[in-house]
């Protein structure tokens, strides 16, 4: 079914079933019922997140999350020092 979403409790026990049973992922997608191409991707996912595979539709990892913040805030940093150079050279400008 196209779009059909599983829970992260889903995943993991399919990912957990798919290491205990020691058959090819292909097999066991059909046993499961689901496309063979989305439990390749789970199975991705636990390989390059071992500790958060799963984080839901909309959220972030802990450190994708943490990244984005220091983006977020070397930005905003950047932007206050354009403005206090601007001031600066007026200033100075003002002075003569």
């Amino acid at each position: 079914m196209a779009g059909e979403r599983y829970s992260a409790q889903f995943k993991e026990q399919a990912l957990a079933w798919v290491d205990r049973q020691g058959k090819p992922a292909s097999v066991m997608a059909q046993e499961l019922g689901i496309p063979r191409k989305t439990l390749y991707k789970w199975m991705e996912a636990a390989r390059q997140h071992p500790a958060e595979p799963f984080v839901g539709s909309g959220h972030l990892r802990a450190d994708d999350q943490r990244l984005r913040q220091l983006e977020r805030e070397n930005r905003d940093l950047r932007e206050a020092n354009a403005i206090l150079k601007k001031a600066t050279r007026l200033v100075a400008n003002d002075q003569k």
